[in-house]
């Protein structure tokens, strides 16, 4: 029998669906489907949002597989949202010299804000169960809302004024990434109880 090293089961299969959709929304960002691009790091953002939450279902997780999801999580953030984004803007036009090194500070503070974040992490899941009730710095996910949002400024800025906006949106983002200041984090599991009760 053919033994795999990793982790398989239903805890990490929104994580590598991130990874998925990241890594397809950059094949479409290569062919110029800047739209799909963007929804496809709209649906890991949204794979993300939830990943913790159904990895917290399993109650018998081991300590080698908690350490492994936090890892896998980091790792694939990276991708997602760091170099998918990164690409996608390239792709739009922040490819001169200024654009390629916000680019790189963008990835690099996103690296170091998900590492740091590891750290804190596991170090508090020595002494704490649960999860987290804030961040430190803007979460590297946050790339899935806001460069929606930065995008939709295509439809109602000339197409020079629309990539000196994603000069300034990654830049920014890259400088909050590694920013310390506290985040919210937003129970996106409440959040559906209290739609589902105003429904009602």
């Amino acid at each position: 029998m053919i033994k795999l090293i990793g982790v398989y089961d239903y805890t990490v299969i929104l994580t590598y669906l991130s990874l998925f959709s990241a890594l397809f929304g950059m094949t479409q960002a290569g062919h110029g489907r800047y739209t799909l691009a963007v929804c496809c790091i709209m649906f890991s953002g949204f794979c993300d949002a939830f990943d913790g939450a159904v990895a917290r279902t399993k109650k018998d997780r081991t300590e080698v597989e908690k350490a492994f999801g936090i890892q896998v999580d980091s790792l694939v953030d990276a991708v997602s949202f760091g170099v998918a984004p990164a690409y996608l803007c390239y792709c739009m036009g922040v490819n001169g010299m200024i654009g390629q090194f916000i680019l790189f500070c963008f990835c690099l503070c996103g690296v170091i804000r998900l590492a740091f974040f590891n750290v804190l992490e596991m170090n508090r899941q020595k002494t704490e169960e649960g999860c987290t009730k804030s961040y430190r710095g803007l979460p590297i996910t946050s790339s899935s809302i806001i460069l929606p949002m930065a995008y939709c400024l295509r439809y109602i800025l000339c197409p020079l004024t629309f990539v000196v906006a994603l000069h300034v949106v990654m830049g920014m983002m890259a400088f909050l990434f590694v920013l310390d200041f506290s985040v919210p984090k937003y129970d996106f599991k409440r959040i559906l109880v209290k739609l589902k009760l105003i429904e009602e």
